[in-house]
């Protein structure tokens, strides 16, 4: 076990310990804007298909129900404008985290390799790295690394933790490139449906891939956008040749989504008015606590998408974290992200209204 332990850093969230302890001593309770987790109810209508396929004895398949496949590349077509998608193009997966962490590993990378992710980034890119031994680098624009020993590329728009989106003409450019030196490029799209002064746009369109898959991948999460985080269920979309070898290994190693989980899928990917509805949501407490934090002298960067507020006030982010959480509001200290987010912290729209009112009744 300590050979393991060394591979992987401290686990960032025990750090925060401390001063969730102060926040929650606040006289009208805490405000935990730490953690991107949903709060908001399982639409009625996925709570209905997961109940009517509980009676499920038997095992479900890795590859999922071809009503599960159906469901996806319909999705993929209505909705990020891939072309000629096929069953052969997707694979569902249990919960992204999964993905990101045994990816390296199931793509049989090690010693001498290298994965590249941005440089404020989700950690567990990094941690898939150190599982599989290999080494791994950060990077500000993915044409400035040497891609000799460069075996994964992780792009990440919208952006956790800072909500940045990548451009149609930023996209196209990195995906030539990387075809170019021989990258396999991953693209994590999780907040992908929640533009707010932008909108994102696919490694799947054909604009940006010239209608081809070859070398491309796309990560896709039901958690945020159908708050579905505690049915683990998630999917990837996007080129076939590396897709079935890593339906072969999530085969052997038992990595399949459960069955009732897989029809609640299909519900959740047929219907888009739950996913406005929630949109709504998270805009108003987005409005909310962006006015609050700008009128407390915060500065908020980037932030277009996502589920976050990117905000600084230009010191040390602990103090910032400290600050707060004497006003019983908990953040995510933006140093979790990368040392590049020393000075900045990631605030969480994932609150309920009430508890958003709260905060915002606090910094006032």
């Amino acid at each position: 076990m300590s050979a393991v332990s060394d591979r992987l850093p401290t686990f960032p969230w025990d750090k925060l310990a401390p001063y969730k302890k102060t926040a929650a001593e606040h006289p009208d309770g805490i405000v935990d804007l730490s953690v991107g987790t949903p709060v908001d109810p399982v639409p009625e209508l996925i709570q209905k298909a997961l109940v009517a396929a509980a009676d499920s004895p038997g095992y479900p398949t890795v590859w999922g129900t071809p009503e599960l496949r159906d469901a996806i590349t319909g999705w993929l077509r209505r909705r990020l404008g891939a072309r000629d998608v096929t069953h052969h193009h997707v694979l569902p997966i249990v919960g992204s985290k999964e993905l990101v962490a045994w990816l390296p590993t199931q793509l049989g990378l090690g010693p001498g390799d290298t994965v590249a992710h941005p440089r404020l980034a989700y950690p567990t890119y990094e941690v898939g790295a150190r599982l599989a031994r290999a080494d791994h680098v950060v990077y500000d624009d993915p044409a400035e690394l040497d891609p000799a020993d460069l075996k994964l590329l992780w792009l990440n728009s919208p952006s956790n933790p800072t909500g940045k989106v990548l451009s149609k003409q930023e996209l196209t450019r990195i995906v030539a490139w990387a075809r170019e030196h021989g990258v396999l490029v991953f693209s994590d799209e999780c907040y992908l449906e929640l533009g707010w002064e932008a909108d994102p746009v696919s490694v799947l369109h054909p604009d940006v891939n010239g209608g081809s898959y070859e070398g491309i991948v796309s990560v896709h999460s039901l958690s945020k956008r159908s708050n579905l985080a505690g049915y683990r269920a998630a999917f990837l979309a996007g080129d076939p040749a590396v897709l079935g070898p890593l339906l072969e290994i999530r085969k052997h190693g038992g990595m399949m989504t459960s069955a009732p989980t897989q029809a609640a899928v299909v519900a959740a990917l047929g219907d888009d008015t739950h996913v406005h509805e929630q949109r709504e949501r998270y805009a108003a407490r987005r409005a909310a606590l962006r006015e609050a934090l700008l009128g407390h002298g915060f500065r908020i960067e980037h932030s277009e998408a996502g589920l976050y507020l990117w905000a600084t006030r230009d010191e040390s982010c602990w103090t910032t974290v400290a600050h707060l959480a004497d006003r019983g509001i908990l953040v995510a200290p933006g140093d979790f992200y990368g040392p590049a987010g020393e000075n900045f912290v990631r605030v969480a729209l994932t609150a309920t209204d009430e508890r958003v009112a709260a905060a915002v009744a606090r910094l006032a």
